[in-house]
């Protein structure tokens, strides 16, 4: 079975899993309600809490991954089971009345470790979020709000992938093969943000982007309604709500915004950047020089291409997967003393030949659990790069400790008769920063599966995965592992050194779409009524943020599918970085092997999962308490050039 999940040989096995994890959590609701407070009760809960994600998880992963139709069918109508029960659940009163027994018995809770003491809090959260607390008709209210919001982020991720038609007489004959024909009509299905034709990619911006009506009121409807469950259960906004318990909730994520807009020194690189586009446009086209949206990520594109001359091809052949695999390998076990091993799997584990298993063993510890990589590109796969909890890890009722297992699914292409498979400089980042979240995973080992691994909040959870990017761009670990697959040769320090600084070529102009994208979310998920129009905020936080001019007729947040799963958090990805970098340059710029910085790591942030608060565990690696000025500090420096480099490049 799949996973080695005996019901899963199938796809009506799902219904077998499923029907065997709700029986088992009747029986769990019933023994919670009748237990004594006590750290049994927390036991209880998270017991419940692993019967049901065991299913759910393992089939959230299937329903998009599977390439049989019928096993990603099975998958979804388990889920859509599953939270139904789980969403029962949260409002279930008598439930609730057990924990809140527990954490009202201060002696009890005194008696409790931290862990532990949180974790109970956790439950009681997800119980006040639902509107646990509120009378039974407003109960019945926040259900069905809640109902709603999950049908509007289906349908609105939906939308936002969706071509747009066009009459193709409307645009010139020159440029309309680079669109999809349909009898009269062509779509635009993206930006071809990449396409050197400006005109190609001014025409694809207005179209793809043009507002579309239902669309529109999807999203007013989904962010009133989002307000309206915010405020149903207790907080001002639903902001307020998405940001308990994060780490922006401490410095204030405001703040960080206004003090990186604030920040003269990233104030004058964006304009530097702008200018530097501008300039190249006014090179390339002479004619209309003024730069716009749909120009930003072809020209930075250009200048990085011609003033490091970084072609993928020529690094492709020294990044071939089995040599990436061996240096992360190589890297794990120096800072970690973790290996990674190839296990055989059984008949039916896998859903496609080509995955392979991963036991992730420490040299005294032993295994810690198991990875399942879905590497290659295959039809009908999602082209993400992605890591899925299939099950979490906690401790067992008998004392043993439930292992963890992951899948990490990657696009890359599969090997050709002459060659292996090579990795673009772009793909092995990728590869290191899936991987940093898989180690968060095997080594967040808790006490409960409810806060596991990568079970924490969103603006921590990323910051395992990109302080790995910055293990990727350094020529100690690169020269570990990068040789040409034919010669042997390793990848020439010049050439690593190269590919870092061209990273930082309109860095500063990117950062502030990434601060603008934050700011925006922040705005929509703020006070209401909104005083305007979505459109209305997006042409007003554009000027006034990112500094490139509105598009009239369009309306990117239509387009904004990071709303749904993200919403009020995309400044999550800033956050993280800004930590990463700071952990990177204060703990292993000097030496990326420590392994007492190795051990700091993992007992300081990695061990815990969300079984601590984020900030504190930011506190113990760097031993201090970043400022709001650190957070900025840190986003901007790394936007600094190494002289040398641009020197020797020049």
């Amino acid at each position: 079975g799949l996973f080695g999940v005996p019901e899963l040989s199938c796809p009506e096995g799902f219904q077998e899993a499923q029907d065997k994890a709700l029986q088992e959590s009747e029986q769990l609701v019933q023994k919670a309600c009748s237990t004594p407070p006590g750290p049994e009760t927390v036991m209880i809960f998270d017991q419940l809490s692993d019967g049901l994600c065991r299913v759910a998880d393992l089939a959230d992963f299937v329903k998009i991954a599977h390439p049989d139709f019928a096993f990603r069918e099975a998958a979804e109508e388990a889920c859509r089971n599953i939270g139904t029960v789980v969403e029962k659940l949260n409002t279930d009163v008598e439930l609730c009345q057990s924990l809140r027994r527990l954490l009202a018995d201060e002696t009890v809770m005194s008696s409790l470790d931290p862990e532990t003491r949180r974790v109970a809090e956790l439950f009681m959260f997800d119980f006040e979020i639902s509107g646990i607390h509120l009378d039974e008709e407003k109960r019945k209210k926040a259900v069905n709000l809640n109902v709603r919001i999950l049908d509007l982020c289906n349908e609105f991720l939906t939308a936002s992938h969706l071509p747009n038609k066009i009459d193709k007489h409307v645009l010139p004959e020159h440029i309309r093969y680079n669109f999809t024909a349909e009898g009269n009509y062509l779509q635009v299905a993206g930006l071809h943000a990449d396409c050197p034709d400006d005109l190609v990619r001014e025409a694809a911006y207005k179209i793809f982007l043009y507002p579309n009506a239902e669309q529109l009121s999807r999203l007013e409807e989904l962010l009133a309604s989002r307000n309206s469950l915010a405020q149903l259960v207790g907080y001002d906004t639903f902001a307020h709500r998405a940001l308990q318990g994060t780490m922006a909730r401490n410095p204030g994520i405001r703040h960080v915004w206004k003090e990186m807009l604030r920040n003269q020194m990233h104030y004058v690189r964006t304009q530097k950047d702008f200018e530097m586009m501008t300039k190249m446009k006014m090179k390339l086209n002479p004619q209309n020089s003024k730069l716009m949206p749909w120009d930003h990520p072809y020209y930075s594109g250009v200048l990085r291409a011609e003033r490091y001359n970084i072609d993928p091809g020529l690094y492709c052949p020294f990044f071939s997967l089995g040599a990436c695999m061996e240096g992360l390998n190589s890297l794990f076990s120096q800072l970690l003393g973790i290996s990674l091993y190839a296990e055989q799997t059984r008949r039916g584990e896998v859903w496609s030949e080509d995955v392979r298993k991963l036991a992730v063993v420490h040299e005294t510890e032993g295994l810690l659990g198991y990875i399942y990589c879905d590497f290659f590109q295959r039809p009908d796969k999602p082209h993400q790069d992605c890591h899925f909890t299939v099950r979490g890890g906690r401790r067992k009722e008998n004392g043993e400790y439930q292992l963890p297992i992951v899948v990490l699914m990657l696009s890359l292409p599969h090997s050709t008769r002459g060659a292996p498979t090579l990795l673009s400089p772009g793909m092995m980042e990728n590869l290191f920063h899936e991987m940093g979240h898989a180690m968060h995973s095997m080594l967040g080992r808790t006490r409960y599966q409810h806060v596991t691994g990568t079970r924490c909040p969103t603006d921590f959870a990323e910051v395992p995965s990109i302080l790995m990017e910055y293990f990727a761009n350094d020529y100690r670990v690169v020269n570990q592992f990068a040789r040409h697959y034919k010669t042997g040769q390793p990848l020439p320090k010049n050439m690593v050194s190269r590919l870092c600084e061209s990273k930082k070529v309109c860095a500063a102009a990117d950062m502030q779409l990434q601060v603008f994208y934050a700011a925006l979310d922040q705005i929509y998920h703020g006070k209401h009524p909104l005083k305007k129009s979505t459109t209305e905020i997006l042409k007003e936080t554009q000027e006034k943020v990112y500094g490139l001019p509105y598009v009239p007729n369009t309306a990117w947040q239509l387009r904004f599918s990071h709303l749904v799963g993200y919403g009020a958090k995309y400044y999550s990805y800033l956050m993280s970085r800004a930590v990463a970098s700071m952990v990177w340059k204060q703990c292993f710029a000097q030496d990326p092997f420590d392994r007492a910085m190795g051990e700091r790591y993992r007992r300081e942030m990695l061990a815990h999962g969300g079984g601590k608060e984020p900030i504190l565990m930011v506190q113990g690696m760097l031993q201090k308490s970043p400022s709001v000025e650190d957070f900025v500090d840190a986003l901007v420096s790394d936007l600094d050039q190494d002289f040398k480099t641009f020197i020797m490049d020049s």
